[in-house]
Protein backbone atom coordinates (compact mmCIF):
# COMPACT_ATOMS: atom_id res chain seq x y z
CA UNK A 1 0.00 0.00 0.00
CA UNK A 2 1.43 3.30 -0.88
CA UNK A 3 2.05 5.93 1.73
CA UNK A 4 -0.74 8.06 0.71
CA UNK A 5 -3.49 5.15 0.54
CA UNK A 6 -2.01 4.82 4.39
CA UNK A 7 -2.57 8.74 4.88
CA UNK A 8 -5.97 8.53 3.58
CA UNK A 9 -6.72 5.62 5.57
CA UNK A 10 -5.62 6.97 8.60
CA UNK A 11 -7.82 10.27 8.26
CA UNK A 12 -10.85 8.30 7.04
CA UNK A 13 -10.56 6.54 10.70
CA UNK A 14 -9.46 9.39 12.58
CA UNK A 15 -12.93 10.83 11.24
CA UNK A 16 -15.51 8.12 11.88
CA UNK A 17 -14.11 7.51 15.20
CA UNK A 18 -14.38 11.53 16.19
CA UNK A 19 -18.08 10.76 16.99
CA UNK A 20 -17.01 7.71 19.69
CA UNK A 21 -14.44 9.79 21.17
CA UNK A 22 -17.16 12.67 21.69
CA UNK A 23 -19.56 10.68 22.86
CA UNK A 24 -16.81 8.30 25.21
CA UNK A 25 -15.83 11.07 27.65
CA UNK A 26 -17.42 11.47 30.66
CA UNK A 27 -18.87 7.87 30.56
CA UNK A 28 -17.89 5.21 33.04
CA UNK A 29 -16.57 1.81 32.04
CA UNK A 30 -16.07 -0.92 33.85
CA UNK A 31 -14.02 -3.49 32.10
CA UNK A 32 -12.78 -7.08 33.43
CA UNK A 33 -10.80 -9.73 32.28
CA UNK A 34 -9.46 -12.78 33.45
CA UNK A 35 -5.83 -13.87 34.67
CA UNK A 36 -5.59 -15.61 31.28
CA UNK A 37 -4.81 -12.00 29.57
CA UNK A 38 -2.86 -11.23 32.33
CA UNK A 39 -0.35 -14.04 31.47
CA UNK A 40 -0.50 -13.35 27.82
CA UNK A 41 2.50 -11.43 26.01
CA UNK A 42 0.21 -9.54 24.38
CA UNK A 43 -1.54 -7.95 27.99
CA UNK A 44 1.15 -5.06 27.54
CA UNK A 45 -0.85 -3.99 24.58
CA UNK A 46 -4.25 -4.27 26.13
CA UNK A 47 -3.02 -1.63 28.93
CA UNK A 48 -1.83 0.62 26.38
CA UNK A 49 -5.16 0.71 24.86
CA UNK A 50 -7.43 1.56 28.56
CA UNK A 51 -4.46 4.16 29.10
CA UNK A 52 -5.73 5.37 25.66
CA UNK A 53 -9.33 5.62 26.64
CA UNK A 54 -8.27 7.09 30.10
CA UNK A 55 -6.34 9.75 27.58
CA UNK A 56 -9.56 10.34 26.06
CA UNK A 57 -12.01 11.15 28.74
CA UNK A 58 -13.11 7.80 29.96
CA UNK A 59 -13.59 6.59 33.05
CA UNK A 60 -12.60 3.46 33.89
CA UNK A 61 -13.05 0.75 36.33
CA UNK A 62 -10.83 -2.60 35.79
CA UNK A 63 -11.79 -5.86 37.38
CA UNK A 64 -9.33 -8.59 36.88
CA UNK A 65 -10.01 -12.19 37.35
CA UNK A 66 -6.61 -14.97 39.06
CA UNK A 67 -7.89 -18.28 38.50
CA UNK A 68 -4.64 -19.77 36.62
CA UNK A 69 -2.40 -17.72 38.86
CA UNK A 70 -3.98 -19.56 41.65
CA UNK A 71 -4.69 -23.09 40.13
CA UNK A 72 -0.71 -22.94 39.41
CA UNK A 73 0.22 -22.03 42.87
CA UNK A 74 -2.18 -24.88 44.47
CA UNK A 75 -0.85 -27.60 42.22
CA UNK A 76 2.96 -26.22 43.85
CA UNK A 77 1.19 -26.95 46.85
CA UNK A 78 -0.11 -30.74 45.68
CA UNK A 79 -3.56 -28.99 46.85
CA UNK A 80 -6.95 -30.06 45.59
CA UNK A 81 -8.73 -28.04 43.37
CA UNK A 82 -12.25 -28.17 44.03
CA UNK A 83 -15.28 -26.75 41.86
CA UNK A 84 -18.58 -27.54 42.39
CA UNK A 85 -21.68 -25.35 40.66
CA UNK A 86 -18.96 -23.55 38.93
CA UNK A 87 -17.71 -21.78 42.65
CA UNK A 88 -13.98 -22.71 44.05
CA UNK A 89 -14.36 -24.49 47.03
CA UNK A 90 -11.93 -21.72 48.61
CA UNK A 91 -10.59 -24.00 52.13
CA UNK A 92 -7.68 -22.24 54.12
CA UNK A 93 -4.87 -23.62 52.18
CA UNK A 94 -7.03 -21.94 48.72
CA UNK A 95 -7.23 -18.94 50.12
CA UNK A 96 -3.60 -18.40 50.93
CA UNK A 97 -2.87 -19.21 47.33
CA UNK A 98 -5.99 -16.40 46.26
CA UNK A 99 -4.04 -13.87 48.51
CA UNK A 100 -0.87 -14.90 46.70
CA UNK A 101 -2.18 -14.68 43.07
CA UNK A 102 -4.47 -11.61 43.81
CA UNK A 103 -1.42 -9.87 45.54
CA UNK A 104 0.85 -10.79 42.51
CA UNK A 105 -1.67 -9.59 39.86
CA UNK A 106 -2.31 -6.53 41.19
CA UNK A 107 1.12 -5.52 41.70
CA UNK A 108 1.88 -6.35 38.39
CA UNK A 109 -0.92 -4.85 36.58
CA UNK A 110 -0.26 -1.61 38.36
CA UNK A 111 3.23 -1.58 37.13
CA UNK A 112 2.05 -1.88 33.87
CA UNK A 113 -0.25 1.06 34.19
CA UNK A 114 2.58 3.01 35.99
CA UNK A 115 5.38 2.71 32.98
CA UNK A 116 5.72 5.77 30.38
CA UNK A 117 9.08 4.97 28.94
CA UNK A 118 10.05 6.83 26.19
CA UNK A 119 9.32 5.07 22.56
CA UNK A 120 6.41 3.45 23.93
CA UNK A 121 2.82 3.35 23.20
CA UNK A 122 2.41 4.92 26.75
CA UNK A 123 4.83 7.62 26.73
CA UNK A 124 4.82 10.42 28.46
CA UNK A 125 1.34 9.12 30.23
CA UNK A 126 0.90 9.46 34.48
CA UNK A 127 -1.86 7.36 35.44
CA UNK A 128 -3.23 7.21 38.94
CA UNK A 129 -4.46 3.96 39.88
CA UNK A 130 -6.51 3.75 43.18
CA UNK A 131 -8.01 0.48 45.02
CA UNK A 132 -8.95 -0.45 48.41
CA UNK A 133 -11.55 -1.99 50.58
CA UNK A 134 -14.72 -1.18 48.08
CA UNK A 135 -15.68 -4.52 47.72
CA UNK A 136 -18.29 -5.96 50.98
CA UNK A 137 -18.50 -9.71 51.04
CA UNK A 138 -20.69 -12.09 52.62
CA UNK A 139 -19.51 -16.00 52.62
CA UNK A 140 -21.62 -18.24 49.82
CA UNK A 141 -21.82 -20.85 52.97
CA UNK A 142 -22.83 -24.44 52.93
CA UNK A 143 -25.36 -25.03 50.05
CA UNK A 144 -26.86 -29.25 49.07
CA UNK A 145 -23.84 -30.26 52.21
CA UNK A 146 -20.88 -28.63 51.00
CA UNK A 147 -19.28 -26.22 53.18
CA UNK A 148 -17.55 -23.70 50.53
CA UNK A 149 -15.31 -22.28 53.28
CA UNK A 150 -13.60 -18.77 52.43
CA UNK A 151 -15.77 -18.19 48.91
CA UNK A 152 -17.83 -15.32 49.23
CA UNK A 153 -20.16 -13.36 46.82
CA UNK A 154 -20.71 -9.47 46.68
CA UNK A 155 -22.67 -8.01 49.42
CA UNK A 156 -22.27 -3.92 48.94
CA UNK A 157 -20.01 -1.91 46.31
CA UNK A 158 -18.81 1.46 47.64
CA UNK A 159 -19.70 3.42 44.57
CA UNK A 160 -19.05 6.72 46.44
CA UNK A 161 -15.47 5.50 47.19
CA UNK A 162 -15.33 4.71 43.49
CA UNK A 163 -16.38 7.82 42.33
CA UNK A 164 -14.48 9.98 44.43
CA UNK A 165 -11.30 8.40 43.24
CA UNK A 166 -12.77 8.71 39.68
CA UNK A 167 -13.70 12.05 39.80
CA UNK A 168 -9.83 13.11 41.16
CA UNK A 169 -9.02 11.91 37.27
CA UNK A 170 -7.80 8.11 38.53
CA UNK A 171 -8.55 4.95 37.06
CA UNK A 172 -9.98 2.25 39.57
CA UNK A 173 -8.73 -1.44 39.76
CA UNK A 174 -10.65 -3.96 42.03
CA UNK A 175 -9.49 -7.53 42.27
CA UNK A 176 -11.75 -10.55 43.16
CA UNK A 177 -11.55 -10.23 46.95
CA UNK A 178 -14.19 -9.22 49.33
CA UNK A 179 -13.73 -8.24 52.53
CA UNK A 180 -16.49 -9.01 55.69
CA UNK A 181 -17.12 -5.89 58.15
CA UNK A 182 -15.36 -8.81 60.86
CA UNK A 183 -12.57 -8.80 59.05
CA UNK A 184 -12.83 -11.65 56.92
CA UNK A 185 -11.55 -11.91 53.62
CA UNK A 186 -13.54 -14.12 50.69
CA UNK A 187 -12.67 -15.50 47.33
CA UNK A 188 -15.04 -14.00 44.74
CA UNK A 189 -15.56 -13.85 41.10
CA UNK A 190 -14.56 -11.38 38.80
CA UNK A 191 -17.35 -11.45 36.97
CA UNK A 192 -19.57 -11.18 39.73
CA UNK A 193 -17.63 -8.02 41.21
CA UNK A 194 -17.37 -6.73 37.84
CA UNK A 195 -21.75 -7.03 37.23
CA UNK A 196 -22.00 -5.28 40.66
CA UNK A 197 -19.73 -2.80 40.43
CA UNK A 198 -21.48 -1.75 36.99
CA UNK A 199 -24.64 -1.43 38.40
CA UNK A 200 -23.70 0.50 41.60
CA UNK A 201 -22.40 2.86 39.25
CA UNK A 202 -24.62 2.99 36.84
CA UNK A 203 -22.11 2.32 34.34
CA UNK A 204 -22.36 3.39 30.42
CA UNK A 205 -20.83 0.22 29.57
CA UNK A 206 -19.99 -3.15 30.54
CA UNK A 207 -17.02 -4.48 29.00
CA UNK A 208 -15.96 -8.52 29.23
CA UNK A 209 -12.49 -10.01 27.46
CA UNK A 210 -13.02 -13.57 27.20
CA UNK A 211 -11.66 -16.24 25.36
CA UNK A 212 -14.11 -16.46 22.85
CA UNK A 213 -14.79 -14.00 19.77
CA UNK A 214 -18.53 -13.55 21.39
CA UNK A 215 -21.76 -15.03 21.51
CA UNK A 216 -22.47 -17.15 18.44
CA UNK A 217 -25.77 -18.04 16.70
CA UNK A 218 -27.28 -21.57 16.18
CA UNK A 219 -25.23 -21.43 12.81
CA UNK A 220 -21.76 -20.52 14.69
CA UNK A 221 -22.43 -17.03 13.33
CA UNK A 222 -21.54 -13.97 15.43
CA UNK A 223 -24.20 -12.37 16.70
CA UNK A 224 -23.11 -8.41 17.06
CA UNK A 225 -26.14 -7.03 18.88
CA UNK A 226 -28.42 -8.90 21.40
CA UNK A 227 -31.54 -7.74 23.02
CA UNK A 228 -32.28 -8.03 26.15
CA UNK A 229 -35.34 -10.82 25.24
CA UNK A 230 -33.27 -12.12 22.42
CA UNK A 231 -30.62 -12.63 25.89
CA UNK A 232 -32.60 -14.36 27.88
CA UNK A 233 -33.94 -16.83 24.97
CA UNK A 234 -30.25 -17.60 24.09
CA UNK A 235 -29.67 -18.11 28.25
CA UNK A 236 -32.84 -20.71 27.86
CA UNK A 237 -31.16 -23.32 25.76
CA UNK A 238 -29.30 -25.45 27.73
CA UNK A 239 -25.40 -26.26 26.27
CA UNK A 240 -26.00 -24.00 23.60
CA UNK A 241 -22.49 -22.12 24.97
CA UNK A 242 -19.31 -23.06 26.86
CA UNK A 243 -19.67 -21.73 30.76
CA UNK A 244 -17.31 -19.31 29.96
CA UNK A 245 -19.69 -17.31 27.38
CA UNK A 246 -22.82 -18.44 29.40
CA UNK A 247 -21.68 -16.88 32.58
CA UNK A 248 -20.85 -13.72 30.71
CA UNK A 249 -23.60 -13.56 28.73
CA UNK A 250 -25.94 -14.24 32.16
CA UNK A 251 -24.08 -11.15 34.16
CA UNK A 252 -24.60 -8.82 31.11
CA UNK A 253 -27.78 -9.37 30.83
CA UNK A 254 -27.97 -9.29 34.63
CA UNK A 255 -26.15 -5.76 34.32
CA UNK A 256 -28.50 -4.25 31.57
CA UNK A 257 -31.61 -5.35 33.62
CA UNK A 258 -30.34 -3.28 36.43
CA UNK A 259 -29.37 0.33 35.11
CA UNK A 260 -26.00 -0.36 32.59
CA UNK A 261 -26.88 0.95 29.32
CA UNK A 262 -24.65 -1.92 27.55
CA UNK A 263 -22.34 -4.54 27.99
CA UNK A 264 -20.25 -6.22 25.07
CA UNK A 265 -18.62 -9.34 24.68
CA UNK A 266 -15.31 -9.89 22.88
CA UNK A 267 -12.25 -11.70 21.87
CA UNK A 268 -9.79 -10.76 24.38
CA UNK A 269 -7.34 -12.59 21.75
CA UNK A 270 -7.59 -9.77 18.79
CA UNK A 271 -5.35 -7.43 19.54
CA UNK A 272 -6.32 -3.56 19.70
CA UNK A 273 -9.98 -5.92 19.89
CA UNK A 274 -10.92 -2.95 22.45
CA UNK A 275 -10.42 -0.17 20.21
CA UNK A 276 -12.04 -2.16 17.56
CA UNK A 277 -15.28 -2.82 19.77
CA UNK A 278 -15.46 1.00 20.46
CA UNK A 279 -14.60 2.95 17.66
CA UNK A 280 -15.44 1.32 14.66
CA UNK A 281 -19.42 0.97 13.66
CA UNK A 282 -19.84 -2.65 14.39
CA UNK A 283 -17.26 -3.96 16.45
CA UNK A 284 -15.93 -7.47 17.01
CA UNK A 285 -17.83 -8.73 19.64
CA UNK A 286 -21.53 -9.19 21.16
CA UNK A 287 -23.18 -6.05 22.10
CA UNK A 288 -26.29 -6.61 24.45
CA UNK A 289 -28.37 -3.62 24.84
CA UNK A 290 -31.05 -2.38 26.91
CA UNK A 291 -32.77 0.54 24.46
CA UNK A 292 -33.10 -0.93 20.84
CA UNK A 293 -35.45 2.26 20.28
CA UNK A 294 -32.18 4.11 20.68
CA UNK A 295 -30.86 6.65 17.56
CA UNK A 296 -34.93 6.23 16.53
CA UNK A 297 -36.49 9.93 16.03
CA UNK A 298 -38.14 11.73 13.52
CA UNK A 299 -36.46 12.91 10.29
CA UNK A 300 -34.48 16.58 9.81
CA UNK A 301 -34.00 18.21 7.25
CA UNK A 302 -30.45 17.37 7.84
CA UNK A 303 -30.84 13.76 7.22
CA UNK A 304 -31.28 13.89 3.89
CA UNK A 305 -28.35 13.36 1.97
CA UNK A 306 -28.23 9.72 4.78
CA UNK A 307 -31.83 8.68 3.40
CA UNK A 308 -30.92 9.27 -0.34
CA UNK A 309 -28.04 7.14 0.17
CA UNK A 310 -30.41 4.38 2.58
CA UNK A 311 -32.50 4.22 -0.31
CA UNK A 312 -30.85 4.77 -3.60
CA UNK A 313 -29.84 1.14 -3.80
CA UNK A 314 -33.76 -0.03 -3.77
CA UNK A 315 -35.15 2.88 -5.91
CA UNK A 316 -32.39 1.39 -8.55
CA UNK A 317 -33.77 -2.28 -8.01
CA UNK A 318 -37.32 -1.37 -8.70
CA UNK A 319 -38.34 -2.05 -5.24
CA UNK A 320 -38.75 1.33 -4.45
CA UNK A 321 -40.85 3.95 -6.26
CA UNK A 322 -37.82 6.69 -7.09
CA UNK A 323 -37.84 9.99 -4.76
CA UNK A 324 -36.41 13.22 -5.88
CA UNK A 325 -34.42 15.15 -2.95
CA UNK A 326 -37.11 17.90 -3.50
CA UNK A 327 -40.01 15.14 -2.44
CA UNK A 328 -38.11 14.26 0.31
CA UNK A 329 -37.50 17.80 1.59
CA UNK A 330 -41.36 18.24 1.09
CA UNK A 331 -42.02 15.17 3.39
CA UNK A 332 -39.24 15.25 5.34
CA UNK A 333 -41.92 16.22 8.32
CA UNK A 334 -43.75 12.07 7.56
CA UNK A 335 -39.84 10.21 8.42
CA UNK A 336 -39.34 8.51 11.27
CA UNK A 337 -35.45 7.57 10.79
CA UNK A 338 -32.88 4.92 12.81
CA UNK A 339 -29.59 6.24 13.26
CA UNK A 340 -26.49 4.60 14.78
CA UNK A 341 -23.00 6.26 15.18
CA UNK A 342 -23.95 9.02 13.23
CA UNK A 343 -25.30 6.81 10.22
CA UNK A 344 -29.21 6.24 8.99
CA UNK A 345 -29.71 2.85 9.28
CA UNK A 346 -33.26 2.51 8.66
CA UNK A 347 -36.44 5.24 7.64
CA UNK A 348 -39.68 4.92 7.12
CA UNK A 349 -42.68 7.50 5.85
CA UNK A 350 -45.98 7.73 8.13
CA UNK A 351 -48.53 9.66 5.88
CA UNK A 352 -51.91 9.81 8.29
CA UNK A 353 -55.50 10.18 6.92
CA UNK A 354 -57.11 11.38 9.80
CA UNK A 355 -60.38 11.37 8.52
CA UNK A 356 -60.31 7.77 7.67
CA UNK A 357 -58.71 6.66 10.97
CA UNK A 358 -56.19 5.45 8.83
CA UNK A 359 -52.57 5.73 8.03
CA UNK A 360 -49.68 4.45 5.37
CA UNK A 361 -46.70 3.11 5.96
CA UNK A 362 -44.22 3.64 3.12
CA UNK A 363 -40.62 3.57 2.30
CA UNK A 364 -40.02 1.13 4.92
CA UNK A 365 -36.20 0.16 4.50
CA UNK A 366 -33.60 -0.93 6.64
CA UNK A 367 -29.58 -1.45 5.67
CA UNK A 368 -28.93 -4.74 4.57
CA UNK A 369 -26.12 -4.61 7.60
CA UNK A 370 -28.63 -3.99 10.03
CA UNK A 371 -31.22 -6.44 9.25
CA UNK A 372 -32.48 -9.56 11.52
CA UNK A 373 -31.28 -7.47 14.55
CA UNK A 374 -34.99 -6.17 15.17
CA UNK A 375 -34.20 -2.67 13.83
CA UNK A 376 -37.62 -3.40 11.40
CA UNK A 377 -39.73 -4.43 14.33
CA UNK A 378 -38.93 -1.81 16.72
CA UNK A 379 -39.36 0.92 13.66
CA UNK A 380 -43.12 -0.62 12.78
CA UNK A 381 -43.53 -0.43 16.57
CA UNK A 382 -42.84 2.82 17.15
CA UNK A 383 -44.64 3.74 14.08
CA UNK A 384 -47.67 2.04 15.28
CA UNK A 385 -47.66 3.16 18.74
CA UNK A 386 -47.95 7.20 16.61
CA UNK A 387 -50.50 6.05 15.39
CA UNK A 388 -52.37 4.65 17.83
CA UNK A 389 -51.63 8.23 19.69
CA UNK A 390 -53.32 9.84 16.59
CA UNK A 391 -56.41 7.60 17.16
CA UNK A 392 -55.89 5.73 13.88
CA UNK A 393 -57.43 2.83 13.99
CA UNK A 394 -55.49 0.68 10.99
CA UNK A 395 -52.20 0.90 8.90
CA UNK A 396 -51.79 -0.09 5.51
CA UNK A 397 -48.54 -0.80 3.25
CA UNK A 398 -48.27 -1.57 -0.72
CA UNK A 399 -45.25 -3.49 -1.39
CA UNK A 400 -43.83 -5.64 -4.32
CA UNK A 401 -41.34 -7.74 -2.56
CA UNK A 402 -41.51 -7.82 1.08
CA UNK A 403 -45.20 -9.27 1.79
CA UNK A 404 -43.98 -11.97 3.74
CA UNK A 405 -42.21 -9.50 6.52
CA UNK A 406 -45.26 -7.40 6.83
CA UNK A 407 -47.55 -10.81 7.04
CA UNK A 408 -45.28 -12.21 9.94
CA UNK A 409 -45.66 -9.12 12.14
CA UNK A 410 -49.57 -9.26 11.89
CA UNK A 411 -50.80 -7.45 7.87
CA UNK A 412 -53.40 -9.80 6.35
CA UNK A 413 -53.88 -8.74 2.62
CA UNK A 414 -56.19 -6.04 1.15
CA UNK A 415 -57.19 -4.74 -1.90
CA UNK A 416 -57.96 -0.93 -3.21
CA UNK A 417 -61.01 -0.42 -1.79
CA UNK A 418 -59.15 -0.77 2.29
CA UNK A 419 -57.29 2.12 0.96
CA UNK A 420 -58.43 6.00 1.73
CA UNK A 421 -60.02 7.47 -1.67
CA UNK A 422 -57.27 9.87 -1.80
CA UNK A 423 -54.99 7.51 -1.89
CA UNK A 424 -56.65 5.15 -4.16
CA UNK A 425 -57.18 7.48 -7.20
CA UNK A 426 -52.73 7.35 -6.73
CA UNK A 427 -52.63 4.14 -6.56
CA UNK A 428 -49.84 2.82 -9.42
CA UNK A 429 -51.52 -0.07 -11.93
CA UNK A 430 -48.05 -0.39 -13.51
CA UNK A 431 -46.40 -1.31 -10.94
CA UNK A 432 -49.12 -3.66 -9.13
CA UNK A 433 -48.17 -3.36 -5.56
CA UNK A 434 -49.58 -5.85 -3.17
CA UNK A 435 -52.11 -3.81 -0.44
CA UNK A 436 -52.19 -5.29 3.32
CA UNK A 437 -53.11 -3.66 6.58
CA UNK A 438 -52.99 -4.23 10.06
CA UNK A 439 -55.78 -3.46 12.58
CA UNK A 440 -54.63 -1.95 15.73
Amino acid sequence: MSDAKKDQQFVNWFRHSSPYINAFRGRTFVITFGGEAVADHHFASLIHDIALLNSLGVRLVLVHGARPQIEQRLQERGADIRYLNGLRVTDATALICVKEAVGTLRVEIEALLSMGLANSPMAGVRLRVSSGNVVTAKPVGVREGVDYCHTGEVRRIDAEAIRQQLNDGGLVLLSPLGYSPTGEIFNLTATEVATATAVALKADKLISLIETPGVAGPRKRLLRQLTLPEAKRLLAQPGAFSDDVFSHLQSALRACQNGVRRAHLLDRHIDGGLLLELFTRDGIGTMITADIYEGTRRATIDDIGGLLELIAPLEEAGILVPRSRERLEIDIDHFTVVERDGTIIACAGFYPFIEKKAAEIACFVVHPDYQDLGYGSALLEQLETEAQLLNITRVFVLTTRTSHWFRERGFTPGTLHDLPVARRRLYNYQRNSKIYVKHL
